[in-house]
């Protein structure tokens, strides 16, 4: 099967957003934003689940006034992800979401007044080990850096973020994280390229307002690659115009591809041709369908014909070659043949067969460590 990861990641300081770990050597979180009317508790409540069901590991909700604020407390009670209070300018509201279990405070210690309302937030942020994200975007620099630089550049992002930096710093607060986002893919990894080399605290990485489901997809994984490649950034939210579940299921594919996070089946595919002995396009959109409920990492591969197949096959907890009939492989070695009828039904036992299989001897070798 695949090897580890050849990349060597940044190290940074490991703060805690509720029980999940973000930065040190923990995994790379995956993270999302409800795109649900707050107040509307059910609502929220019931897309945050299907988020959990996804993999979410942190989940962002606008808090924008104190009606919001109190609805959050409602949510929490009702869901297991921890969750990140995004709060702007009032600081009164971070005050009360801390009250009622915030897990993390996404508050710009710059944008919330005077100095002494910004120690109160980190005050109360630290009685109740609360972290904090500062979250600087290219679309909302201050005034006076606009007139600096002209326009957003990388610089100016990053003077951005160590300005609220410098806030926390002086009031001797190490737990936050950071994030500098542009739409633009160059800016945003020059950005944090910079900002990785002058803070210990972990990144937050996204391309902002990346687009719809498509574009954004590939613009998230253009700009996310080059920085995971280098080792930067501890999590990460795929920004798309889209279903939040697609969120998370872009961001477990970006640090899958990368070796860098391993949940669920890591499929290998060909695109097809007139070589294919079955319809490989139906057989991959009726297995990703039905497959997305299994979180055991495994590799499958689905190849149309014997030129690439058994190569690929062999590489593969489980893989299909196209021939007359076409061969199954089990973890390198062939096992079954197969016909075209009952194809699909057929791959999906197996798979199913072989992650049940492989979550029970990893549960054993979990015991025996």
């Amino acid at each position: 099967m695949h090897c580890e990861s050849p990349i060597k990641r940044r190290l940074s300081r490991q703060i805690m957003v509720g029980n999940v770990p973000v930065g040190g050597d923990a995994p790379i979180a995956v993270q999302s934003m409800t795109n649900t009317d707050t107040c509307d508790v059910a609502a929220t409540v019931a897309q945050i689940r299907r988020l959990e069901d996804a993999g979410a590991d942190i989940v962002r909700v606008s808090v924008p006034d104190m009606d919001a604020a109190e609805a959050f407390g409602l949510i929490k009670r009702q869901v297991r992800v921890p969750l990140v209070a995004d709060i702007h300018f009032d600081y009164t509201i971070a005050l009360r979401v801390a009250e009622l279990g915030v897990d993390c405070l996404r508050i710009n210690p710059g944008n919330i007044g005077r100095e002494d309302r910004v120690k109160a937030v980190v005050d109360a942020a630290r009685d109740r080990g609360i972290p904090i994200r500062i979250g600087v975007n290219a679309g909302s620099l201050e005034k006076d850096l606009q007139k600096k630089y002209g326009e957003p550049t990388p610089e100016a992002l990053v003077e951005s973020a160590l300005r609220h930096v410098e806030h926390l710093d002086r009031l001797n607060f190490p737990d936050f994280k950071v994030s500098v986002k542009a739409s633009d893919v160059f800016m945003a990894v020059e950005a944090y390229r910079l900002l990785a080399k002058q803070i210990e605290q972990p990144l937050h990485l996204g391309i902002t307002e990346a687009g719809g489901l498509r574009s954004g997809t590939v613009k998230s994984a253009v700009g996310l690659g080059m920085l995971l490649a280098d080792g930067i950034g501890d999590t990460i939210r795929i920004s798309l115009a889209a279903d939040p579940v697609e969120e998370i299921k872009v961001g477990y594919d970006i640090l899958k591809s990368l070796r860098l996070r391993s949940r669920g089946i890591n499929f290998i595919a060909c695109p097809s041709c007139s070589r294919q002995n079955f319809d490989v396009v139906k057989t991959m959109n009726e297995l990703e369908g039905r497959l997305e409920d299994l979180l055991v990492p495994l590799d499958v591969a689905v190849i149309g014909c014997v030129v690439n197949g058994p190569g690929e096959a062999k590489e593969a907890h489980v893989g299909l070659t196209g021939g007359s009939p076409n061969l199954i492989y089990i973890d390198g070695k062939p096992a079954q043949k197969l016909t075209n009828d009952n194809l699909v039904d057929e791959l999906e036992r197996l798979i199913r067969r072989k992650a049940a299989e492989k979550a029970e001897a990893d549960a054993a070798l979990i015991v025996r460590g």
